[in-house]
C-alpha cells in the first residue's frame, strides 16, 4: 500500500493554492507547511508538493502521473473544472474508462508546472454508479 505521493514545483505558494482549490472536492485540505514542502490529505499529509525552483516544466511524455480517489463522480467534474480554470489544462476530459479490473468514471489535468494528475471513483453498485 502507498502511504503517500510527492511532486515537484517550481512556485510552491502558488502551486499551494492551485491544489487548495482543487483538492477541495476530493476532501482534501492543507495538513502540513513546511518552508520547501506542503502536505495535502484527509486526515494526514497523502499528497506532498516539494518546491524545486529551478526545475524546467515536465514534459508530458514522461509517462508519470498520481491518480487520487474520489469519492463520486460530481467531484471527479469539479476538480476538473476548477483546475482547468485555476491555470492547469485539461490532459483527459472526465468520464468513463476502461481501467485492468473495471470501468470507472475519471479525468486527468496537468497543473501548471505540467503534473499530471488524475482522479477517478469506482464502482460501489452493480449498476455501474459510484
Amino acid at each position: 500500500m502507498i502511504d503517500h505521493v510527492s511532486i515537484a514545483v517550481s512556485d510552491l505558494a502558488a502551486a499551494a493554492a492551485f491544489y487548495a482549490h482543487v483538492l477541495q472536492p476530493l476532501g482534501f485540505t492543507q495538513l502540513a507547511d513546511r518552508e520547501r514542502t506542503v502536505g495535502f490529505g484527509r486526515k494526514y499529509p497523502e499528497f506532498w508538493l516539494n518546491a524545486r525552483p529551478r526545475m524546467a516544466p515536465v514534459p508530458d511524455n514522461t509517462g508519470n502521473h498520481v491518480c487520487l480517489r474520489a469519492l463520486n463522480r460530481e467531484a471527479v467534474v469539479l476538480f476538473h473544472e476548477r483546475a482547468v480554470s485555476s491555470g492547469g489544462r485539461s490532459d483527459g476530459e472526465p468520464g468513463i474508462r476502461q481501467g485492468q479490473m473495471t470501468e470507472y468514471f475519471g479525468a486527468f489535468i496537468r497543473d501548471p508546472d505540467g503534473n499530471r494528475i488524475e482522479v477517478a471513483t469506482f464502482p460501489r453498485n452493480g449498476d455501474g454508479t459510484s
